[in-house]
């Protein structure tokens, strides 16, 4: 059913929700697994003005790490770090990676957060063209 699964990570505590919980799922369907994080600050989106930021080195040394332990744990699994709006990106990796299923963990903020903050949660669920899983962290 699934066979490609993306997983955007946010570089948080939040990213072991959907870690742990997409681990079975994905070795029932033996699913490709494609873990995402897009750094969305200042100096990332302007990263070919100013060059790599300590925190994009952190964020890669973050996704090789978890690549590493999905890998140990027997998945076939690629890392992308992206930089820019982490809806678009996700959506766009989406299609570009040729994925089914997008695997997230939210926030669950209410209505009111979400409308100040904003979410990626919220944004790649209604405009995502393949199903997409929130678990709550």
């Amino acid at each position: 059913m699934y066979r490609h699964i993306l997983i955007p990570l946010e570089n948080t505590k939040t990213d072991e929700a959907i870690l742990i919980h997409i681990r079975p799922l994905a070795r029932l369907m033996q699913a490709r697994l494609t873990i995402i994080h897009v750094a969305d600050g200042f100096l990332a989106r302007n990263q070919q003005r100013f060059g790599e930021s300590d925190e994009m080195r952190r964020d890669r040394a973050y996704l090789d790490q978890r690549e590493s332990e999905l890998r140990a744990d027997g998945f076939e699994v690629n890392s992308i770090l992206a930089t820019g709006n982490p809806a678009v990106e996700v959506l766009t990796a989406v299609e570009r990676e040729q994925c089914d299923l997008i695997a997230m963990a939210t926030h669950g903020h209410r209505f009111l957060n979400d409308l100040i903050r904003g979410s990626v949660a919220s944004d790649v669920h209604h405009r995502a063209r393949v199903p997409v899983l929130l678990v709550r962290a």
